[in-house]
């Protein structure tokens, strides 16, 4: 039977503008407006569907389809942190008093919270499976994999279908369109996810240095692919990533003459504290929607400091 759960959200929070500038959801009929995820449950023993909804009041609810009444809990648990709702944002504001540039977006946006992935484990499976593909390339084929590996669940007549579990992926001897080291590699993320390495909780509790160094180790992860993991799949809150579109989002909207190194935008985010990758997440908003897009670095003019 599914299990409805409903959170009042600490601090500004819009469901409906959250999906339309990260969405990705499936489809559900049914009813349009829900917010459908579908994911295996940290502890790795089912899969659920979750349907999340917002009231006129602010008031989110989800509706739980799959687990029994403990995964039920966790699996809402789980939803929650992907809309990092887990999270008391009622600071958030704050920071735009002290600075102008995040008021300003905070205003656009309804003050957006970061999307996360469903788990650190989907997050490293999917930098690995998309490395040296397309974003499309990449989607089809988790999606390819859930339908063939992973669990179903099917909610008001829509079948659902979940990334592979750890121990699912592990069964796994080939997987068409995956070259065998790519499969490799995920295995290897999936014993990590059985072992506990990839919990979202730990990894958020270790210093970012320590988490960063610990999903490097794991085959096939490099820099970019650990920042990934660590800040959008565990939800870290209050670091910055070191990324060349942060860095030029900040060179328009504060008007630099030049392209800050991440010296300056350390210290540039302290007045973004506690929230600095809340902040962070508004400025690749903005640049990748009215800020026109990132520029290529290498087409950068000749002579310009990259700091």
């Amino acid at each position: 039977m599914p299990r409805t759960f409903e959170l009042t959200p600490r601090g500004p929070f819009d469901l409906a503008h959250q999906r339309r500038f990260f969405g990705g959801w499936p489809a559900f009929a049914p009813d349009p407006a829900a917010v459908a995820m579908v994911f295996p449950v940290e502890g790795w023993t089912d899969s659920a569907v979750v349907l999340v909804r917002q009231q006129e009041s602010g008031v989110v609810t989800g509706t739980v389809h799959g687990p029994d009444a403990d995964g039920a809990r966790a699996a809402w648990d789980q939803a929650l942190a992907v809309l990092s709702l887990d999270i008391d944002g009622t600071g958030f504001e704050a920071v735009g008093e002290r600075d102008p540039v995040i008021a300003r977006l905070q205003k656009t946006h309804h003050a957006m919270r970061p999307v996360l992935f469903h788990s650190p484990y989907e997050a490293a499976c999917n930098f690995v499976i998309g490395q040296r593909i397309s974003i499309a390339q990449a989607r089809a084929l988790r999606q390819r994999m859930g339908a063939e590996s992973g669990d179903s669940v099917a909610v008001d007549g829509v079948t659902f279908h979940a990334f592979p579990r750890p121990q699912q992926l592990l069964e796994l001897t080939e997987v068409r369109g995956l070259p065998d080291e790519k499969l490799l590699r995920i295995h290897g993320i999936a014993h990590a996810a059985l072992d506990g390495v990839l919990d979202r909780r730990r990894l958020r509790a270790l210093p970012v240095e320590t988490a960063l160094a610990e999903v490097s180790a794991l085959r096939g992860v490099g820099p970019f692919s650990a920042q990934g993991i660590v800040f959008r799949g565990a939800g870290v809150v209050d670091e910055i990533t070191d990324d060349a579109v942060g860095k030029q989002a900040v060179e328009r909207l504060y008007e630099l003459d030049h392209l800050p190194g991440q010296a300056e935008m350390l210290r540039l985010a302290e007045a973004w504290a506690p929230f600095r990758m809340w902040c962070l997440v508004l400025l690749h908003v903005w640049i990748r929607g009215e800020g026109g897009g990132p520029a290529p670095l290498r087409l950068r003019q000749r002579g310009r400091r990259t700091g």
